[in-house]
């Protein structure tokens, strides 16, 4: 059951939220490449290793703080969706830069299990308050 973020108003800074009861396309043809102007988008995917374990009363509640630091954040988030079966968030947003790593650590300082999906090697991202 995916829960989803998706901007609403041609990109002026509101996200719809929808939970998703039913089977939907595969999300590589939901997900948008490009904003309103044409400009190209970013995105990252984070890992919260679990979630779909738990119980839903606190699936509730740390989608609530993903929520939360995504409505902060409404500015340059375009779409975002968590699917509960992969345990993982996919977030777009509008091509500003640093904005994927504040808003990844935006996210881990609220949900602390989760965990930025990066290729190995040198350019792997760690959170700020990773050791």
């Amino acid at each position: 059951m995916p829960s989803r973020w998706q901007s609403n108003d041609g990109g002026h800074g509101a996200l719809s939220h929808a939970v998703a009861l039913a089977p939907a396309t595969p999300l590589w043809q939901r997900v948008p490449t490009r904003d309103d102007d044409g400009a190209l988008l970013s995105d990252f995917m984070m890992l919260i290793p679990g979630l779909r374990q738990r119980p839903s009363a606190e699936q509730g509640r740390l989608l609530a703080r993903v929520d939360d630091v995504l409505r902060v954040n409404r500015h340059v988030v375009v779409f975002a969706e968590c699917n509960l079966k992969l345990n993982l968030l996919w977030v777009s947003v509008r091509a500003v830069p640093g904005i994927c790593r504040d808003l990844a650590d935006a996210l881990i300082e609220a949900v602390p299990e989760a965990r930025l999906v990066a290729p190995e090697g040198p350019a792997t991202y760690r959170s700020r308050g990773d050791t």
